[in-house]
């Protein structure tokens, strides 16, 4: 029997604001465990929670760029549970009125992934297990989050891999997260099932929890599917259950058993206030997204004739498309400017973060007049890629690098004596090209390239040595 994989995710986002969702501490990554906390984020008695606005507008941004219908009213609840990391002995979230329902997001075959909810809430604190000990940091406690639910849509290890990365993506460029998995600012749970193929009643489900690397999650998925698939040929059951992934041995075991949402005794909080979000204040934060990437991605292709995949390399990352934006304004050819960030620019910034942060040398307005003297037919593109080069290891802007001689060009009598010269100096290749080889004639335009550095027309020096070898 062929089986369906059926899973959805849980996907916890901490929101980039400057303190936390309830008390004025700060939410930067790090530091000395327990500083980064006061009465109110450990709850201590007599302590009143304030609601951060900040929290707010950026879940609403982050609703509006997934498609969600934003609640005018919506409030926080309290979801109990005791556990070391949750001092208070429950946390503040949203139950049965999440600030945002029913978006979706958009796959590249044309399926959409629906996304039931996000609501905001507060992030537990961390416990660190040591030499047998396990220790607690409240620093991360109160840091606010979005959690992003989705229906059970994904089919696919495939189709969960792009719904995180598109995911990751639109927070990123929206500013609400960096959404640095390897610091924790974008957790995954798994919630995964099987059952026949065709079949329309769902399985039990498993939630694989705290998941923290794409790279994971399609490892976990694959084991999980196995181990699901395995029991139930085997005659035994799947048991709803919570698990944590071992990377090591790339295999799942159990945590606890899933707990159903009446588990959790959700309340209303009695602290704080309905949220009411007046209709004007939501469009107002429509206006202020930015362009997202799938569609500045299609404008790319459609309107500056960038192949896909190097428009989908130039979107990756917001900073590198913000560059080249301002890269390519008022020039005649874009896609010199992409092939010149995803190629030699690209060369220089070697993993994802440098990428992410793209803090280079060479600005983008330097790149800007570089393209243009291409366009103007002052360099050619031997020496604009060396002088980018040195654009890229200095900082200087190309008219501080190259001199009058440089940008002058070649005049046409220069031009026949460096094509003359070239075939004199290359008898093999001009014997090649008499004999049919076409691309021997390459060599001979490399010559003339050189010595011109990179001055000379490649075409019309082309053209010209092909007449001198046929005169000959």
């Amino acid at each position: 029997m062929k089986y369906e994989l059926v899973a959805g995710f849980e996907t916890h986002v901490e929101l980039a604001t400057n303190t936390k969702i309830f008390c004025s501490c700060t939410t930067q990554f790090g530091g000395e465990p327990n500083t980064h906390c006061c009465p109110v984020c450990i709850g201590l008695p007599g302590t009143l929670p304030r609601l951060n606005k900040r929290v707010v507008e950026y879940a609403i941004r982050a609703g509006l760029a997934t498609n969600c219908e934003i609640a005018e009213i919506s409030k926080m609840d309290r979801k109990n549970y005791c556990y070391p990391d949750l001092p208070k002995a429950y946390q503040i979230s949203q139950f049965d009125m999440p600030l945002c329902n029913h978006g979706y997001i958009e796959l590249s075959n044309g399926r959409r992934i629906r996304i039931l909810r996000i609501h905001i809430e507060e992030d537990a604190g961390k416990l660190v297990h040591s030499r047998g000990s396990t220790l607690v940091d409240y620093n991360r406690g109160g840091v606010p989050l979005i959690e992003i639910v989705s229906e059970p849509d994904i089919r696919s290890v495939e189709e969960a891999k792009e719904y995180v990365e598109k995911l990751q993506l639109i927070m990123r460029y929206i500013g609400v997260s960096d959404c640095k998995m390897q610091e924790g600012s974008m957790r995954c749970d798994v919630n995964i099932s099987v059952r026949p193929e065709g079949s329309e009643k769902l399985g039990t489900r498993t939630e694989i929890k705290n998941m923290n690397s794409i790279s994971f999650i399609a490892k976990a998925m694959e084991y999980e599917y196995n181990r699901q698939v395995d029991l139930i040929e085997s005659g035994e059951k799947v048991i709803q259950e919570t698990l944590r992934y071992d990377d090591v041995t790339n295999t799942t075991s159990g945590m606890r058993g899933k707990e159903d949402a009446n588990d959790y005794r959700y309340f209303r909080d009695p602290d704080l206030v309905t949220i009411n979000v007046p209709r004007e204040r939501v469009e107002e934060i429509r206006a202020s997204l930015p362009e997202l990437p799938f569609a500045k991605q299609e404008r790319y292709v459609n309107e500056l004739g960038i192949p896909e995949k190097d428009a989908a390399l130039l979107v990756k990352y917001r900073r590198v498309a913000e560059y080249f934006e301002r890269a390519i304004e008022g020039v005649k050819t874009p896609k010199t400017a992409s092939n010149f960030i995803i190629g030699q620019i690209f060369r220089t910034v070697e993993n994802e973060a440098e990428k992410e942060a793209f803090e280079i040398k060479a600005s983008a307005e330097s790149l800007n007049e570089l393209i243009k003297l291409i366009d103007s037919g002052k360099i050619r593109m031997n020496l604009a890629k060396s002088t980018l080069d040195k654009m890229l290891e200095t900082g200087k802007r190309p008219t501080e690098l190259l001199s009058e001689s440089d940008m002058a060009g070649l005049d046409e009598g220069a031009l026949n004596e460096l094509c003359e010269k070239a075939v004199a100096a290359n008898p093999n290749a001009v014997a090649d090209f008499k004999n049919g080889k076409e691309k021997a004639v390459k060599a001979i335009v490399g010559f003339v390239m050189k010595n011109s550095r990179g001055k000379a027309d490649a075409v019309a020096a082309e053209e010209r040595i092909k007449a001198i070898i046929s005169a000959q």
